[in-house]
């Protein structure tokens, strides 16, 4: 079965969880380890849908403006 797809917000909930007990340092070694990767793997996908999310806004600015160049995201 395949994993469901969180959301930005689940996942940024869930890194927080994650951030909270690795520095709460109350979990094993082998845990804290396997929280740290799954952390990683999440704020890469945060990261990447922010990307995404950033290229939107600019491409609907550019419509917007009529012009052919984007602008940058100042947010």
């Amino acid at each position: 079965m395949a994993k469901k797809q969180r959301s930005f917000e689940e996942s940024l909930e869930r890194l927080a969880q994650i951030v909270e007990t690795l520095e709460s340092e109350a979990a094993p070694l082998s845990e804290a380890m396997k929280l740290y990767e799954e952390g990683i793997l999440l704020a890469q996908s945060c990261r990447q849908e922010l990307r995404l999310a950033e290229l939107k806004v600019e491409e609907l600015k550019e419509r917007m403006d009529g012009e052919l160049s984007t602008q940058p995201f100042d947010g």
